[in-house]
């Protein structure tokens, strides 16, 4: 859950999330993204990439719904912490510990990818975007919530660094090559553990990928 950071280096440093994830039981929340939850119950189970995947909540809802789940973080407490909660569940995900800022990604992979709160660097973001765009099956969903330009204004979590907030141009450009079915920027109210919590900006868009592609 790239997301809190008060720098660029923040943002990708595995010591900085591990102190974060070491420090509370559940940095945020045990539901899942309410944006996440609703598009992915209108699409049919196959496999699912979730990158930035925090403490599992997504990961293990996904499962519970019968998605064949991998994830990705900088953080191996975050993965630890999945992990152990999906063998108290009863539940199988795959969680890689590691860099998601320069990963090179299988290509035509994953039936949907979800990047939630997933905030990285111009450069990093674009590589990203891109393995992301690749690493689809043709058909498959981009689903991605992420804090806005205009979360400065609020103190409900997200980077403080104005670099590491997206824009819709910035999105609608990295997923040029995708069929985008909804893009938009919005006012929510956050209930998701002590770290997203209270009025904020986000932007949400749903892209899927051609099936000539």
């Amino acid at each position: 859950m790239v997301s809190v950071a008060d720098t660029s280096t923040q943002a990708m440093s595995e010591s900085f999330w591990n102190d974060r994830y070491n420090s509370n039981e559940s940095s945020y929340g045990d539901d899942p993204n309410q944006f996440f939850k609703v598009q992915l119950l209108t699409l049919t189970p196959g496999e699912l990439l979730l990158p930035g995947e925090g403490e599992g909540r997504n990961a293990l809802f996904a499962a519970e719904m019968g998605w064949k789940v991998s994830a990705i973080d900088y953080s191996k407490v975050a993965q630890e912490k999945a992990l152990s909660l999906a063998r108290i569940k009863n539940l199988t995900i795959r969680y890689e510990q590691g860099d998601i800022g320069s990963r090179i990604l299988p290509s035509d992979q994953y039936d949907a990818i979800a990047l939630i709160y997933v905030h990285l660097p111009d450069k990093e973001r674009k590589h990203l975007h891109r393995q992301c765009v690749n690493a689809l099956k043709p058909g498959g969903t981009i689903i991605l919530e992420a804090f806005s330009k205009d979360q400065q204004m609020y103190s409900s979590g997200g980077p403080k660094e104005p670099g590491l907030l997206y824009s819709l141009d910035d999105l609608l450009k990295d997923f040029e090559a995708l069929n985008v079915e909804a893009a938009k920027e919005i006012i929510v109210h956050l209930e998701e553990g002590q770290f997203h919590r209270g009025r904020a900006s986000v932007v949400r868009l749903v892209a899927r990928k051609r099936d000539n592609m």
